[in-house]
C-alpha cells in the first residue's frame, strides 16, 4: 500500500499549500488512486490471487461450491486491504470505526502473507512444486501469518509497557540530578487510534511528545484529543512535530489546541526547564520542525536548529527533541554540544517484515546509543501504532527518562 510519505515531494507541495476544499479533494483522489491504481499494490494482490486462490483451487473445470466460497472471501480480503486508505479520510472519529480496524488489520495480514509467500516460493523450487502439484508452501505461508497476525493484534492491544531508562547528561545541576522526564511519540490519533486509548497514556506524568500526534485534522479529531487536558506535568508538557502532523495540513490548528490545553509547541524554539526553588539551574529543552516541513514548503515551517538553540546557555545542557532519527543525525552534526537528543518515527519497525527496512533506513533504530562521549540519542519505539492494529517484534512504549549527572 502508499502512503502519503510515498509520494513525490510536488505532490507533497500542492496538498499542503492549497486551500481546505482543495487540499480535501486532492486527498481522497490521491486516496483512490493510490490505492486502486498503482501499479506495485496491484501487481502483489495479483500474486496474491495467483498463489492462494488459482495454485489452492486448481484452475481447471468448473469451481466447487467451498472454491467459490474461497475465492469471494479472498476477494473481499483484498477489497478490504485497498479500502484501508480511505478509511484514513472517511473513517476519523472520536473513536475507531470497526470498519477501519478491519481493513488495517487486513492490511497488516496481507503485509505479512505477501512476504512468506515471497519467501517459502523462493525456497521451493517453483518447477518443482509445479511437477509435483505441491502448494505446502502456500498453506505454510498461510498458517505463519495466521499465527503472527493472531499474535501481532494481542501484542498492539496492550497498554504501552511503562520503562525506566537512565540517561547520564553531561554539564547536569546537581539540583536536577533524577529529574524524570516521561517521553512519548507517534501516538497517531486518527483511524484506529481514538480517545479510549489516548486516556490509558497520558494517565502518567507526561512531559514530552516527539511528533506524530494525529494522522487527521482537528476538527475531526478535537474530542478524541481531550484527554491530552488533563495531563499534569509539574514542569511544563512540550511537543515537537513530526512528518506525519504536516500530511495533515493543519499543523497550526494543532498547535492551537495544544496551547489550550497547557502543552507548549517547541516549534524550532525552546524552553527553560527548572525546579521552582533552584530556577538559576536550568536545562535547554529544544524542539525542531520536522524534516519534512521544508520539503513540503509547509508555510512557516522548516527544521531549524540554531534558531530552536538560540539563547540556550553554554553552560546548561541541551536536551533536543527531533521526530526522526535523520534529523536528531543532522542536528548533531550542526550542533555537537547537543546533550541528548530524543526520537520516535521508526516505531521499532512495528510490523516484521517491515522491521528490516526501518533497521536499514535509519541512522538509529531504537533505544539508547552513545554518539560521542558527551552525547546520547535515545529513540522511543512509539507510544502507539500507525494505522495497522498490530505490532510484531516491537511493543508500545512509554519511556520515564532519569536525567543523571555524567
Amino acid at each position: 500500500m502508499f502512503g502519503f510519505g510515498r509520494l513525490s515531494a510536488e505532490w507533497k507541495v500542492g496538498i499542503a499549500s492549497g486551500s481546505g476544499l482543495t487540499k480535501t479533494l486532492v486527498l481522497r483522489c490521491f486516496a483512490f488512486s493510490f490505492s486502486f491504481s498503482s501499479t506495485p499494490c496491484c501487481s502483489s494482490a495479483l500474486y496474491i490471487w495467483k498463489l492462494v486462490v488459482r495454485r489452492l483451487c486448481g484452475s481447471r473445470g468448473a469451481p466447487s461450491v467451498p472454491q467459490r466460497c474461497w475465492r469471494l472471501l479472498v476477494l473481499l480480503f483484498l477489497t478490504l486491504v485497498h479500502g484501508s486508505y480511505l478509511c484514513m479520510f472517511f473513517l476519523v472519529d472520536t473513536e475507531p470505526h470497526w470498519l477501519s480496524l478491519l481493513c488495517f488489520s487486513c492490511l497488516g495480514i496481507y503485509v505479512i502473507l505477501l512476504f512468506f509467500l515471497f519467501v517459502f516460493g523462493c525456497l521451493k523450487r517453483e518447477e518443482d512444486a509445479v511437477a509435483s502439484g505441491s502448494v505446502s508452501h502456500i498453506v505454510l505461508a498461510m498458517i505463519v501469518t495466521a499465527i503472527l497476525a493472531v499474535y501481532g493484534l494481542l501484542n498492539a492491544a496492550q497498554p504501552p509497557r511503562v520503562i525506566e531508562v537512565e540517561i547520564p547528561v553531561e554539564k547536569l545541576p546537581e539540583s536536577l540530578n533524577g529529574l524524570r522526564l516521561v517521553l512519548l511519540s507517534d501516538i497517531h490519533l486518527g483511524p484506529t487510534v481514538g480517545r479510549s486509548k489516548l486516556q490509558r497514556i497520558v494517565s502518567y506524568d507526561v512531559v514530552v511528545i516527539v511528533g506524530d500526534l494525529t494522522d487527521s485534522r482537528v476538527t475531526r479529531l478535537r474530542s478524541a484529543a481531550e484527554p491530552l487536558g488533563q495531563m499534569k506535568a509539574r514542569l511544563g508538557s512540550y511537543f515537537a512535530t513530526g512528518n506525519h502532523d504536516y500530511y495533515t495540513a493543519d499543523v497550526e490548528g494543532w498547535f492551537e489546541l495544544l496551547r489550550s490545553m497547557g502543552i507548549q509547541a517547541l516549534h524550532n524554539s525552546h524552553a527553560k526547564v527548572f525546579r521552582p526553588e533552584q530556577t538559576q539551574d536550568w536545562i535547554c529543552l529544544a524542539g525542531i520542525d520536522d524534516l519534512e516541513a521544508r520539503m513540503l514548503r509547509y508555510p512557516g515551517h522548516g527544521m531549524d536548529v540554531e534558531k530552536a538553540l538560540s539563547g540556550c546557555s553554554a553552560e546548561s545542557p541541551i536536551i533536543l527533541l527531533a521526530h526522526q532519527p535523520h534529523a536528531a543525525k543532522q542536528a548533531l552534526q550542526q550542533r555537537p554540544d547537543i546533550s541528548l537528543v530524543l526520537s520516535g518515527h521508526t516505531h521499532a519497525g512495528q510490523l516484521f517484515p517491515l522491521t528490516i527496512l526501518a533497521f536499514l533506513m535509519n541512522p538509529f533504530f531504537c533505544g539508547l546509543y552513545r554518539v560521542s562521549e558527551h552525547t546520547m540519542v535515545y529513540v522511543t519505539p512509539g507510544t502507539s501504532h500507525y494505522g495497522i492494529p498490530m505490532r510484531i517484534a516491537s511493543r508500545s512504549e512509554i519511556t520515564n527518562i532519569i536525567l543523571k549527572r555524567a
